[in-house]
């Protein structure tokens, strides 16, 4: 019986329900984490997104160097949609 007590309070230790019921009594803390959890993943979301577009956008300014005879033609028009819009937006 002692050993199943023991075997119980460590699995009990194991799945934090004691934090878990601390956060029941304290809502703001509940929330406070939330909000905090929402802007990291907001921020981490916008910083991968920039990457991601900037490499793809230098990338298609390599290929339209290139002057491949279709290709070339549509992702220049790309770079330069995608230019123009930078441009409106700086001022």
């Amino acid at each position: 019986m002692y050993k199943l007590t023991v075997q119980i309070a460590d699995q009990l230790e194991k799945s934090r329900i004691a934090d878990y019921t601390q956060l029941l009594h304290k809502p703001w803390r509940i929330i406070w984490l939330n909000m905090l959890a929402g802007t990291a993943k907001g921020v981490g979301i916008a910083i991968g997104f920039t990457f991601f577009a900037a490499t793809i956008i230098y990338f298609l300014q390599i290929l339209g160097a290139l002057n491949l005879p279709i290709i070339g033609d549509y992702i220049a028009d790309i770079v330069r949609i995608v230019q123009r819009q930078l441009e409106l937006k700086s001022y």
